[in-house]
């Protein structure tokens, strides 16, 4: 599965910078993230890879639907496990599954959409990105701690700055 290692390497610098944090830290409001914490960013990070690994089994994505567990985003040793766990399940061949969603609050029935296993983990990658990024702003907030250059960075924007800077 090649989208396992950039999935790892994501994992591998959250974790990597929960382990520096103390558990205040992680789990204290952050006035640049509207108060939310960056337990709250990595929780949600999670919540959406445990949600496509179950919805994998059934065929059936609904990421609207997802367990909410607000122990994650306040134990950071359990979002660690949860992160190693997620890493180790993620080498399924692809198959084809539904996304259920709403899309907005007016919309009283689920739509479904056709996509895959791989489309999805695209999805949760980007995601993650995006959340990286968040948190990357919430712990230089609450904490002293540096987090590596490219935590929070899309990979087309690493090349690109690379590529600027030969």
């Amino acid at each position: 599965m090649y989208l396992k290692k950039p999935v790892q390497n994501l994992f591998y610098q959250i974790s990597e910078s929960l382990e520096a944090l103390t558990v205040e830290e992680y789990s204290m409001p952050s006035k640049a993230l509207f108060h939310s914490s960056v337990g709250q960013h990595v929780r949600h990070t999670i919540e959406l890879y445990t949600c496509l690994l179950k919805g994998y089994e059934t065929g059936r994505v609904c990421y609207d639907e997802r367990e909410r567990d607000t122990r994650i985003e306040k134990d950071k040793d359990l979002a660690i496990e949860l992160l190693h766990q997620i890493e180790n399940s993620l080498d399924k061949p692809d198959k084809s599954l539904v996304l259920y969603s709403r899309f907005d609050e007016q919309t009283e029935h689920m739509v479904e959409v056709a996509t895959n296993y791989t489309r999805e983990l695209v999805y949760n990658l980007e995601h993650t990105v995006h959340h990286m990024a968040l948190m990357r702003v919430g712990i230089q907030d609450v904490s002293g701690i540096l987090v590596p250059e490219e935590f929070g960075l899309a990979t087309a924007t690493i090349k690109y700055q690379r590529s600027c800077a030969q």
